[in-house]
């Protein structure tokens, strides 16, 4: 996993990219919120947001917001609670999509909206590319022990493999199926609509290569060039129109 404190960091980053489309005083619910980190800054900034997580997720010992563990699938929430769902790089790990949108569309309030972050096919394929030389470093600093060689080895193994970041299909195809057109495809079959979308206008890759030694001001300028690693989408239920 990328560090953890550069990643939060980012994580916030995203969140003042993203602000203005989250309705004053909406009562929010996250789901994926892996540390909390978002949850955090959305409440900070007024909004009164509730949190979920599965209980096995990488971030369960790194939790820094209340979080609702729950079984990833159905929403331990009434009917119509929430002005706005909201997920950062989430949905691609959900196995069964189309029952987490009948339980987003069940916990919705009639008129409330989604906003989802999802990684982009330009992240899928940047992230495949810099792991040669990540792990190359890697291997570099273990032999200077600067690093464990376990993790050098993992680094290793997940360049030549490839292994897929979501749930669907392999690292090759998430090249197609991280694209924006697949996803709002995807929404429009299972009830949504898309009223807004838009890179998010980060770069950056899986690893985070190298971290601090970019600004966040320099990851924006080079998203103009590169791509950017997330896009984000607004949708309302097919219904509410």
């Amino acid at each position: 996993m990328p560090p953890l404190d550069y990643l939060n960091r980012l994580r916030v980053t995203e969140i003042e990219r993203v602000i203005s489309l989250f309705p004053n005083g909406a009562h929010i619910l996250e789901i994926g919120a892996g540390t909390g980190q978002q949850a955090r800054e959305l409440n900070r900034r007024g909004f009164d947001v509730t949190a979920v997580e599965i209980a096995s997720s990488n971030y369960a010992a790194d939790r820094v917001f209340p979080i609702i563990d729950y079984d990833g699938t159905h929403l331990p929430f009434d009917n119509a609670s929430f002005d706005v769902v909201f997920s950062s790089n989430a949905l691609e790990h959900v196995r069964d999509l189309p029952a987490t949108h009948a339980e987003i569309c069940r916990v919705l309030k009639p008129n409330g909206i989604c906003i989802h972050i999802l990684p982009t096919h330009g992240w899928r394929f940047w992230s495949m590319l810099t792991s040669f030389p990540g792990a190359a470093v890697m291997v570099f600093r273990a032999v200077r022990g600067r690093a464990p060689w376990r993790d050098a080895i993992r680094h290793a193994g997940a360049a030549l493999i490839q292994p897929a970041h979501g749930e669907r299909g392999h690292a090759f195809t998430e090249l197609w199926t991280f694209r924006p057109a697949w996803w709002r495809h995807h929404f429009a079959d299972n009830g949504f609509v898309v009223v807004r979308d838009e890179p998010m206008g980060l770069f950056y890759t899986g690893d985070l290569l190298f971290g601090d030694r970019l600004s966040f001001s320099t990851r924006a300028r080079l998203a103009n060039w590169l791509g950017s690693a997330c896009h984000v989408f607004v949708l309302c239920r097919r219904s509410a129109l």
